[in-house]
């Protein structure tokens, strides 16, 4: 199995498998209420047998090539997961998420995981768009789409029923040529 380290303090991102379904099912126990505020991964995630098919979905769509799934390990331990939840190849749109237990919160490993999985996919496999939506109640979440430098484009009002509140959705982007600029100002600020 490959991983990519997140840096110096033993974070992991790896492909999160079907195999995998004991530790998220541990992963959504330990944050069970945290992560639920905002988004629904508890609710679909309350057993073994759910955890399983939540990550046979996600073979089926790497399978597809039209999303994948990687989980963020610290010190060994399943702490959180960043995906593409959609992803268009023909299009050269994707959009990408997270969740992360809240002993992890506030380190940083959503968006160094995220910048990794972005470098890909705007280097690698030739994406033009990647979007975050996101609640606008989660600041957390907001947070890191301007950490990654992304753009607000716009909020979906009252869009989304969540647990029979309807949400408004924010949608954020960051293009292709905005983020090799950025990541080129970086590089060359650095030196």
């Amino acid at each position: 199995m490959y991983a990519t380290s997140l840096g110096d303090d033993g974070a992991e991102l790896r492909p999160l498998e079907v195999w995998h379904a004991g530790e998220l099912l541990a992963n959504i126990d330990r944050g069970r209420d945290f992560i639920g505020r905002h988004v629904g991964l508890p609710d679909a995630i309350r057993d073994l047998d759910g955890a399983r098919a939540f990550l046979r979905s996600y073979a089926d769509k790497r399978a597809t090539d039209s999303g994948s799934l990687h989980g963020v390990w610290l010190d060994g331990t399943l702490v959180g997961g960043l995906l593409f939840r959609v992803w268009d190849t023909a299009a050269g749109v994707c959009e990408a998420g997270c969740w992360l237990v809240p002993d992890a919160a506030g380190r940083g490993l959503v968006t160094r995981g995220m910048r990794t999985m972005l470098d890909w996919a705007f280097d690698e496999r030739g994406m033009h768009r990647a979007e975050w939506r996101v609640s606008s109640a989660n600041e957390p979440s907001v947070s890191v789409a301007r950490r990654l430098g992304m753009t607000r484009d716009g909020v979906l009002r009252a869009d989304y029923p969540y647990r029979g509140v309807r949400t408004d959705t924010e949608i954020w982007s960051v293009l292709a040529p905005e983020w090799r600029a950025a990541r080129a100002r970086t590089v060359h600020n650095d030196h």
